[in-house]
């Protein structure tokens, strides 16, 4: 080709790439895109773009089945390692990599903990999850106090984050979870917004979501969590806390 039109076609190459990285920004920002969508046991779902990305916190548990369940404690208050109890559950706790609002790892451990009578309700939601071919995935579970301190400290906002002065956070007591549906192969489905979208966008009412999937997963979740025991927060779709309160746990240290 002459070199003449080489040269003319460069600043419109140029130009085109600069457009197409902008609108895949605006795009990972935007709370409907999907990738693709299927059918779920007979109810239609869409997947997130970046269901596929590996977290970068190593904590995506995979559990099965097949292995062995230990018996109960004796006592609903007593801590218990999620997967131990429901290894159906996924779980990939957001602040023990760098994937949240903050930029930075929040604790060291990769497991979920929660109280054992909360580990139970989950179990219910999800052997209900089941029944259309989805289920849960943990983004966060028990939080220590210093979390929560840190949290406070980049989000001063009350209408997502407690302030450790005047409050203390279910995430503290063990009986809070902040969750999302996935497939029966651990994909993410699509929902109203990402893990903490500090919008209106994120709260229950629903009307300002223009993603019929978004919508139905959302409410689905919803409902599914209440009937297992759980209240919502109107700030915040993906989290649920456990009806029966506990008292703090500010000594309580999961195993790494």
């Amino acid at each position: 080709m002459d070199k003449k039109i080489i040269a003319a076609l460069l600043p419109c190459a140029a130009g085109f790439a600069v457009f197409f990285s902008l609108a895949l920004w605006v795009a990972k920002g935007s709370p409907g895109p999907a990738h693709g969508s299927g059918v779920s046991n007979g109810r239609k779902v869409a997947y997130r773009d970046d269901s596929a990305a590996v977290s970068d916190t190593g904590a995506d548990v995979t559990g099965t089945s097949d292995q062995a369940v230990p018996a109960w404690p004796a006592s609903d208050q007593a801590f218990v390692r999620v997967s131990d109890y429901a290894p159906d559950i996924r779980v990939n706790l957001k602040y023990a990599g760098r994937h949240n609002f903050t930029g930075k790892r929040i604790y060291d451990f990769r497991d979920a903990w929660l109280r054992c009578g909360t580990v139970k309700k989950l179990i219910k939601a999800q052997e209900a999850l089941e029944a259309y071919g989805m289920g849960l995935m943990i983004w966060d579970a028990f939080r220590p106090a210093e979390a929560q301190e840190v949290l406070w400290t980049v989000c001063p906002n009350p209408l997502y984050v407690t302030d450790p002065d005047k409050g203390c956070s279910d995430h503290l007591r063990g009986n809070a979870v902040d969750v999302t549906l996935v497939d029966a192969d651990g994909i993410e489905l699509l929902m109203p917004t990402e893990f903490d979208n500090f919008t209106r966008l994120a709260d229950r009412d629903y009307s300002d979501i223009d993603n019929a999937f978004a919508v139905e997963n959302v409410k689905l979740l919803e409902k599914v969590m209440k009937q297992s025991g759980f209240k919502t927060s109107p700030e915040e779709w993906w989290h649920f806390t456990d009806s029966k309160s506990y008292e703090p746990a500010p000594t309580f240290v999961p195993a790494s």
